[in-house]
C-alpha cells in the first residue's frame, strides 16, 4: 500500500482543473466554424465540400435571395469548407464549446440577393459572386474600368438567354417555338 501512495504521489496530477482553468490547445486544432458573411460570395463551394451536409445552400422562400445556413449539429469540424472557400470567409477556430438549450441556437444563415437576367428577367446567380468575378479581372488587369462597365451587361445574363444570342436568328426562333410549348405543356 505505501508502494502505492509513494508511486501517486511522484506521479503528480493527471488531469486537468478544466471548467476552472481554460485548456490548452493544439494550434492546430479544429473547433467552430466562423463565418464572414461580408466576406462572403455566396458561391457555394463550401456546401459542395461538405460531407455531412451541415453547409446548404437554398433559395428562400421568396425566390429573391439564396440562403446560406451553417448546422452546427452536423458539423464534423473536417475544416473542407476553410480549404476551398475562395475568400477565407469561413475559418475553423478554437472554440469548442457548443452546448446550447434550443436547436434553433446551432444554426447560422446568411441571405444573398439575386441577380435577374437583364434579358428574360428570371433570377439565376448571386450578385455578390458575379461583382467578385468583375473585380478579380479588374485586379489581374485583364479589364479597365471601362471594360468592366461594357461587360457588366454580359455577364448580368443568364446562360439560356447567351445562347440564344450565339445562334442565327432562323435557329433563335426555332428554340423560341420550342421553349413557349415546353412551358406551356
Amino acid at each position: 500500500m505505501l508502494k502505492l501512495i509513494k508511486k501517486v504521489l511522484k506521479t503528480g496530477t493527471a488531469t486537468v482543473a478544466y471548467p476552472f482553468k481554460p485548456l490548452d490547445l493544439a494550434p492546430n486544432f479544429r473547433g467552430k466554424p466562423q463565418y464572414n458573411a461580408q466576406q462572403c460570395i455566396a458561391c457555394g463551394a463550401c456546401a459542395n465540400a461538405c460531407p455531412s451536409n451541415a453547409l446548404t445552400m437554398t433559395t428562400a422562400e421568396d425566390g429573391e435571395s439564396i440562403r446560406w445556413s451553417l448546422f452546427l449539429g452536423r458539423c464534423i469540424f473536417c475544416a473542407r469548407c476553410e480549404e476551398v472557400c475562395p475568400t477565407a470567409a469561413i475559418t475553423l477556430s478554437q472554440e469548442f464549446e457548443l452546448a446550447v438549450w434550443r436547436k434553433e441556437d446551432l444554426f447560422e444563415t446568411a441571405d444573398f440577393p439575386v441577380c435577374h437576367c437583364h434579358e428574360c428577367g428570371k433570377p439565376y446567380a448571386v450578385q455578390k459572386e458575379i461583382d467578385f468575378a468583375l473585380s478579380l479581372l479588374q485586379e489581374n488587369g485583364a479589364l479597365s474600368d471601362q471594360q468592366i462597365d461594357d461587360r457588366r451587361a454580359q455577364y448580368e445574363t443568364c446562360p439560356a438567354c447567351k445562347k440564344l444570342h450565339c445562334l442565327s436568328s432562323t435557329d433563335r426562333i426555332d428554340i423560341g417555338r420550342h421553349m413557349t410549348t415546353e412551358a406551356q405543356s
